[in-house]
């Protein structure tokens, strides 16, 4: 009987050396991925939350709607002149090339157009283009959905990043080393996919059916990069679009139960939470595939979040049912009036307003994001730059 115990006692002493030495092997692998390193270069996919001018260098392609960011007053607040950028100033991504240390990212369309001549390969490149969606166009098409501006999906994103690698390293091995000490932001995308339908008044019983279906694209792209090379990898989550101010127009409602505190929709944050639910899990599935590399999720929803709930604590004095320079959307009063059409005057001071122009947010409201996401509880595991800069 006391041979029985000692033997149990035995075999328990070294259970738990073996799961405390997993436990210390798994808080030393968390910890080498998160800490905090100075990155080389930043690659950037998605849409207009982080285009900084490919629209710029395609307005044979892309329709008018697309090519409003070229136009005052877009860009008046911090460059005093339009750069594609859909807002009054600088984007998320321009505050974390800032906090690198780094230049702000050069469009890839101006590279490949030859318009941008002072380009060095190491500085990183930006393929996000307005409108852009995570799954191809052809998708929506044959939904009988036309309203989709552009087919610069992900896809083709990835596309272009390809044929632009050769400039960027010219082996393998070569590949390996400056992909690895670089930044990937794998969005903001799939918020068009949802938004196009949304325009459309589809269901939302039938969006929800396209979750999986962007998801699974998103995550085909990060395993591309990962084999090409990349260790650290910032995948964003999507904004609340309960407080969209076009969504909060277009099904505008006097059914006060429809709204929350803060004056959203909140069936439509709730689809947008579900979304980013499905996201994070993906995520993590993927990280537990490559437990080399380090794959960040961005929580836009909640990093944004605060500046709807209590503005005036940000700053922003004005409503978030107002923009400074509104688009275009169903039952809005400016009537067809698109902020960048010729003659639109933008609000004095953007920094009052989270909405630049109904759709995007301002150059204060991204700034803020920023910080949260950079110094704040945003991202997991933690982004963990460590350059000079400071935003």
């Amino acid at each position: 009987m006391a041979s029985s115990r000692a033997s149990f006692l035995t075999v328990a002493l070294l259970l738990h050396v073996a799961v405390s030495s997993i436990f210390i092997s798994i808080a030393t692998a968390i910890s080498s991925t998160t800490s905090s390193r100075c990155y080389r270069a930043i690659y950037s996919f998605g849409d207009s939350l982080a285009d900084t001018g490919n629209a710029y260098y395609d307005t044979h392609t892309l329709p008018s709607s697309q090519t409003l960011a070229l136009n005052l007053p877009y860009g008046e607040t911090y460059f005093h002149h339009p750069t594609g950028r859909w807002s009054n100033g600088r984007l998320i991504v321009d505050f974390i090339a800032e906090k690198m240390g780094v230049p702000l990212l050069k469009p890839y369309l101006g590279i490949k157009n030859g318009k941008i001549k002072d380009w060095n390969p190491m500085e990183g490149v930006n393929f996000a283009v307005a409108g852009a969606t995570a799954l191809d166009s052809s998708f929506y098409l044959e939904k009988g959905m036309y309203n989709v501006a552009t087919n610069y999906s992900l896809r083709v994103q990835l596309d272009w990043f390809m044929d632009l690698l050769p400039s960027i390293c010219n082996s393998s091995s070569g590949c390996k080393e400056v992909l690895g000490s670089s930044l990937f932001l794998v969005g903001e995308i799939g918020g068009n996919d949802f938004n196009h339908p949304l325009y459309l008044n589809t269901s939302i019983k039938e969006v929800r059916t396209y979750v999986p279906l962007v998801i699974n694209e998103i995550s085909s792209a990060i395993n591309k990069l990962i084999n090409l090379g990349a260790q650290t990898l910032v995948v964003p989550g999507n904004l609340p679009l309960g407080c969209n101010f076009k969504y909060l127009t277009t099904y505008e409602t006097s059914d006060k139960s429809e709204y929350d505190e803060a004056g959203c929709l909140k069936w439509l944050n709730k689809f947008t939470q579900y979304y980013n639910k499905q996201l994070y899990a993906e995520l993590n599935r993927l990280q537990v595939l490559h437990p080399n590399t380090n794959i960040i999720y961005a929580d836009y929803y909640h990093a944004v979040l605060p500046l709807y709930q209590t503005p005036t604590q940000f700053g922003f004095t004005e409503s978030i049912s107002s923009a400074c320079c509104p688009l275009r959307v169903a039952n809005n009063s400016n009537n067809g009036v698109c902020c960048g059409n010729p003659g639109v005057i933008s609000c004095k001071d953007p920094s009052q307003y989270i909405s630049w122009d109904g759709l995007h947010l301002t150059e204060a409201a991204y700034k803020w994001i920023a910080k949260g996401l950079l110094s704040g509880p945003y991202t997991n595991p933690k982004i963990g730059i460590s350059c000079n800069s400071e935003i």
